[in-house]
């Protein structure tokens, strides 16, 4: 196993076991178990960058877990609701059923409204960050990123695009996607900084570049990808004749455009040295994933 994939394992592992210890203090219910349901398992890579962007900034594993365990909340919150026949309407995720088939609407929807204050709860802790400021920071720009100038806009603008008289332009895709799944991978890659109170700027950078080839990847994965590694269905938005960045660039130039957007990510790593060889690791898996 590479080091990357060691270091993605061990921080996944980790942070499930945060994120279930947590949700297991709840009370019984079919919402607590539903929360489990769909916070389990998964790549864990928002919160694999929250960790090892901390690590850069000399803040231990210990202290980043709250962070990494609240951004994937929020990320499970937001796969909870996007799967609801309202929105995207998918039965499958990871494999399993999506949890409004395992249980129902209502659960579901309480579910992710569940994960969501969770994740805002975590941040509050006195362990979250080094300083009650840091704290603060992270609930702040967690907020501004999971809200409706963030995570929740992009998904209206993918909602409003389905029945749009025209697909969106190759531009327009770029700020939805810059929202729905750029936004907490930004987040994420710059609560170190945040936490140590350092200049997030390069980890931004490197963020958004990265953001925007794992959504290009995503597109990519489906058409190519395989459903037995995906654990979802595939080929939904062909079907639906909606715009992707597979459909304005064709199958090469899309996967040509995410290569050049990891190389920009891995240059904006450049004040970081050596040190940042994981995220740099991390960048290439984007594009080179099966799931």
């Amino acid at each position: 196993m590479s080091d990357f994939s060691s270091a993605l394992a061990s921080a996944a592992e980790a942070i499930d076991a945060r994120l279930q210890a947590e949700i297991a203090t709840l009370p019984d219910s079919a919402v607590r178990d539903a929360m489990a349901y769909t916070a389990r398992g998964g790549k864990k890579l928002r919160g694999f960058l929250v960790v090892e962007s901390a690590r850069l900034h000399g803040i231990g594993r210990d202290t980043a877990l709250s962070a990494a365990a609240a951004i994937e909340a929020i990320h499970a919150y937001s796969l909870v609701h996007d799967d609801l026949p309202a929105m995207d309407n998918d039965d499958l995720r990871r494999g399993q059923p999506t949890v409004h088939i395992r249980w129902d609407e209502a659960t579901a929807i309480l579910a992710g409204d569940a994960l969501q204050t969770l994740a805002f709860g975590l941040l509050a802790r006195p362990d979250a960050a080094p300083t009650p400021e840091a704290r603060l920071d992270l609930i702040a720009s967690l907020a501004h990123a999971s809200g409706a100038a963030g995570m929740v806009l992009g998904q209206a603008l993918d909602i409003a695009a389905e029945s749009a008289p025209a697909p969106l332009s190759l531009a327009a895709i770029t700020a939805l996607q810059a929202g729905k799944t750029g936004a907490l991978i930004e987040w994420s890659a710059c609560a170190g900084a945040r936490m140590a109170r350092a200049d997030p700027a390069p980890l931004a950078a490197y963020a958004r570049a990265l953001g925007l080839a794992f959504q290009i990847a995503d597109d990519i994965l489906d058409i190519e990808g395989d459903m037995a590694l995906t654990g979802k269905r595939l080929q939904k938005d062909m079907a639906a004749g909606k715009a992707t960045f597979v459909s304005h660039l064709g199958l090469e130039g899309a996967k040509s455009r995410a290569r050049a957007l990891i190389a920009d990510a891995e240059a904006a790593l450049g004040p970081y040295g050596p040190d940042a060889a994981l995220l740099r690791a991390a960048a290439q898996f984007v594009i080179a994933r099966q799931t």
